[in-house]
């Protein structure tokens, strides 16, 4: 009985580690932690990097599309990309007459898969170094990697970094990158 007692203490105890290391494995975004167990919405309204696009998120009513099952990833932009756009540009896609233009950006930021860092790199390599997505939004994106760095080129030619990537949710992944990625319009 005791040895039952000691295995089944030393299987919790695995368990238990097994359990921190998959999120201590998840990198911090904004200087919150981030569960591999809580949506891309419950995540992302922690991160004080992302305010804009939170509040961009919920301005579009997009928030329960988010928080559903997906698989969903999405390629975050900083509120620093979201500043570098031209001046006025963000106060004006917030306001509600511009609503469809908001959505139809930010969905552009999102596929309707999960696709890690290393699925990017696989999918890049088979297709000659540059793999061609659609997005939720109907925008189509070229995603490469090399040398371990993953960029995004929006249909304008912007190329966005993914300076954080493999942030795991519970309804797909965040990779977080430094611009704004824009349909053509």
């Amino acid at each position: 009985m005791r040895r039952f007692a000691t295995l089944l203490l030393a299987g919790t105890i695995a368990v238990s580690a097994l359990a921190t290391a998959a999120y201590a494995e998840n990198p911090m975004v904004g200087g919150a932690a981030m569960y591999a167990n809580k949506t891309i919405v419950e995540n992302a309204v922690n991160s004080k990097d992302h305010t804009t696009l939170v509040a961009a998120v919920k301005a579009a009513g997009l928030v329960e599309t988010l928080q559903g099952a997906g698989p969903f990833t999405v390629f975050a932009p900083t509120n620093e990309a979201f500043a570098a756009l031209p001046a006025g540009t963000v106060d004006t896609l917030l306001k509600p007459e511009n609503k469809d233009k908001l959505v139809k950006i930010l969905t552009c930021h999102v596929i309707g898969a999960k696709a890690m860092a290393a699925d990017v790199a696989s999918m890049a390599k088979a297709d000659g170094g540059t793999h061609k997505v659609k997005t939720v939004g109907g925008c189509e994106l070229s995603l490469k990697a090399d040398g371990g760095k993953v960029t995004v080129t929006d249909e304008n030619g912007n190329v966005a970094n993914v300076t954080i990537a493999d942030v795991e949710q519970s309804n797909g992944v965040i990779h977080v990158i430094d611009k704004v990625l824009l349909p053509k319009m």
